[in-house]
C-alpha cells in the first residue's frame, strides 16, 4: 500500500472518465510478477480510439501516465504508482492475405497462436512471449532469433505534438529489446500495428511453436516473474554472468533469483518490490565486481523507488 498523499486532480478525473475511473486500484497484481501497490487512478480502454481520447485527455490536463498492457516486464513498487494508469484493453484483430493488423491491447502470444490456425507464418518465436503488441512495439521484443523489428510493417502512433501518424520501422528507431517510444517516455503511445506473415502449413508452424516453447519450459522457470530482468550485454548472456557470480537461487524474503535462469526474478508468494530491487541491486554489483560488466535493466521500474535506474 502507498503512503503517499494522493496529488491529481481528482474532481477533473472523474469528470473527464467518469465511471471508467477507479481510484486506488491494486495494479501490482495486474502485472506478471503480481508484485507492488496501488495506483492512486486507473482508467480502463477498450479501443484504440478510446485509447487515444483518454491520452489526449491526460496531456490536456498535463497529468503523468503509464499505460499498461499484460503487466509484464514492469516491476510496481510497494508505495504504488502517482501517475494515472491507463490500462489498454483495445485487442481488436483482423487478418489480411499476408498480414495482421490489431490494436495495441491484444496479446502477442495470442496474435501467434491465432496466425498459426490461419496458416500463417512469421510470428512462431512470438507463441510465448507474454505482454501486449503494444508493449512489444515500443520494447522490440522478441525471442527465438525473431523480434518485432523484423515483422512489423507499420504501427499507427499517437504523438503529443504531431497526432495521429503511422510510423515504419525508421521513425521507431528500433535497436536490441527498446526503440524511440521507449527511450522518450510519455511523448506518443502505439495505437494499432500491422505485421508481416507469411503462408505456411499450420503443421510446420506448430512444429516450430512446440520447438521453441519446450525449450522454453526446459531454460526458463514457470511461475510469477517479470520475464527477463535485465538486458543481454553484447556477446554474452545476463544469466550465465549472474550464474558465475555465484547468485543463482540467492533469495530475499519471498523474492528469489531463479535457481534455473539466473535472469529471472520470482515472486515465491506475497514478494516485496523493495526485496526484487535488493536482489538485482545485488545482482548488478556481484557482475561489476566478477565480470566488469554493468547490466542494464529490460525490466521497468514503476512508481517511487530509492532512486531511477
Amino acid at each position: 500500500m502507498h503512503v503517499s498523499e494522493r496529488t491529481l486532480p481528482i474532481a477533473a478525473l472523474q469528470a473527464a472518465f467518469g465511471d471508467r475511473l477507479r481510484l486506488d486500484e491494486p495494479v501490482g497484481r495486474l502485472t506478471s510478477a503480481r508484485i507492488g501497490g496501488n495506483a492512486d487512478a486507473l482508467v480502463g480502454v477498450r479501443s484504440a480510439d478510446e485509447l487515444a481520447q483518454t491520452v489526449e485527455t491526460l496531456w490536456q490536463l498535463e497529468l503523468p501516465y503509464l499505460v499498461m498492457g499484460g503487466g509484464s516486464n514492469m516491476l510496481v513498487s510497494d508505495a504504488g504508482v502517482r501517475q494515472v494508469v491507463v490500462l489498454n484493453q483495445a485487442n481488436k484483430v483482423e487478418f489480411h492475405e499476408s498480414a495482421v493488423w490489431a490494436e495495441s491491447g491484444a496479446g502477442l502470444g495470442s496474435l501467434a497462436r491465432q496466425a498459426a490456425r490461419k496458416g500463417l507464418g512469421g510470428l512462431e518465436w512470438a507463441a510465448g512471449v507474454p505482454g501486449t503488441l503494444g508493449g512489444a512495439v515500443a520494447g522490440n521484443a522478441g525471442a527465438h532469433g525473431g523480434d518485432m523489428a523484423g515483422c512489423l510493417q507499420l504501427a499507427t502512433i499517437l504523438h503529443h505534438e504531431k497526432g495521429r501518424q503511422d510510423w515504419t520501422l525508421a521513425d521507431l528507431g528500433f535497436a536490441y529489446r527498446e526503440s524511440w517510444l521507449k527511450r522518450n517516455p510519455g511523448q506518443a503511445v502505439v495505437l494499432s500495428a500491422q505485421l508481416a506473415l507469411t503462408p505456411r502449413p499450420e503443421a510446420e508452424i506448430r512444429a516450430e511453436m512446440d520447438t521453441f516453447q519446450a525449450y522454453r519450459r526446459l531454460t526458463q522457470p514457470p511461475g510469477a516473474s517479470m520475464g527477463s530482468m535485465f538486458k543481454n550485454p553484447a556477446g554474452n548472456s545476463a544469466g550465465r554472468l549472474i550464474e558465475q557470480a555465484g547468485l543463482k537461487g540467492k533469495r530475499i524474503g519471498n523474492a528469489q533469483i531463479s535457481p534455473l535462469h539466473g535472469n529471472f526474478f520470482l515472486n515465491l508468494g506475497e514478494a516485496r518490490a523493495a526485496d526484487v530491487y535488493a536482489l538485482i541491486q545485488e545482482a548488478r554489483q556481484a557482475v561489476l565486481k566478477t565480470a566488469g560488466i554493468e547490466l542494464e535493466l529490460e525490466v521497468q521500474l514503476v512508481g517511487e523507488w530509492p532512486q531511477q535506474d
